[in-house]
């Protein structure tokens, strides 16, 4: 039991990425404020996307499978903020609810996991990789179309040992989750941005709370990380313009780098048979505007029916 009334009261996903990502938040507002751990509750709560696990989440309704529990314990007042993965967070926010900001971003590549070789490129022809999503099919099939993809759900360890098994010849993982958990040692190769785009948000922490909620708005600030929020909001900007959802394979990164922001965002055929890509670049103030560009950029030359499935 606590010994401290809570200040503040936290929900998450029960995984053990989401609870090591929930601590990690846990930790920066005590050591901002000065409070004692256990003044920050956290509070697991199960959502849609932890329960359905036999099928993708394009079939089962979109990524907000992963957020709609946490919304409505916001909306109700049972939590004052919520903590994500920023690739789990659909594209439009419910009404009440606003992203507050991100932590520093971890590392945004994937990692390539295999028994037996040593990269993508050695595994043999027809080779059956695990994975839940259409981006990383999409451009795994534009490097090696002779694989099969199977859907692979899970939390990370469930996945890692599942390639051990040999169930499945190899999957991808982000590589920020495996160095959350300590797991570093089970990427077999990390695959290279130029080559493998990741996903919009990878790599980065979420706060949401509720959109009136100035106080706690006020107690997340020490902990937000600007470059981050600018280099997401660029993609999250880009991905709306697009309507993206777990339907249609889209990538995207935003580097800062000395007030300049560059975005490069691709969008696949979900056979990876073809893809189209935009390059974009300003000022880090204008990145949701940049992102925003892009995304029209991008729409404007893609052929007749390329986003339909």
């Amino acid at each position: 039991m606590s010994s401290h009334p809570p200040r503040l009261r936290l929900g998450t996903r029960g995984s053990p990425l989401a609870l090591v990502q929930a601590s990690a938040v846990q930790n920066r507002i005590a050591a901002a404020h000065g409070w004692l751990e256990d003044e920050v509750e956290l509070l697991t709560i199960r959502t849609s996307g932890d329960a359905i696990q036999d099928r993708a989440l394009s079939e089962a309704g979109g990524k907000g499978l992963f957020t709609k529990e946490l919304d409505t314990a916001l909306i109700d007042q049972r939590v004052d903020i919520a903590v994500h993965s920023a690739k789990d967070l659909p594209t439009l926010m419910p009404d009440g609810i606003a992203i507050a900001g991100y932590l520093p971003r971890e590392d945004v590549r994937d990692a390539f996991i295999a028994r037996g070789v040593k990269s993508l490129r050695e595994l043999p022809l027809g080779a059956v990789v695990g994975s839940a999503s259409l981006r990383r099919e999409a451009q795994l099939l534009r490097l090696r179309p002779d694989l099969t993809i199977k859907l692979l759900r899970g939390n990370v360890e469930t996945r890692l040992r599942k390639i051990e098994t040999g169930e499945y010849d190899a999957t991808l993982l982000a590589l920020a989750g495996l160095k959350r958990l300590g797991l570093l040692e089970h990427a077999t190769a990390v695959l290279d941005i130029e080559e493998f785009l990741p996903a919009v948000g990878q790599g980065a922490i979420a706060i949401t709370a509720r959109t009136n909620d100035d106080a706690v708005h006020q107690l997340l600030e020490p902990l937000l990380d600007a470059a981050t929020t600018a280099a997401v909001s660029a993609e999250r900007s880009f991905l709306a313009v697009l309507e993206g959802s777990c339907r249609t394979p889209i990538a995207g990164h935003a580097l800062i780098r000395e007030g300049r922001l560059r975005l490069r965002g691709m969008v696949l055929r979900p056979d990876g048979s073809q893809s189209r890509e935009v390059s974009a670049e300003g000022r880090d103030s204008e990145a949701a505007e940049i992102g925003h560009h892009a995304g029209l950029d991008l729409r404007a030359r893609l052929p007749e029916g390329f986003m339909n499935r």
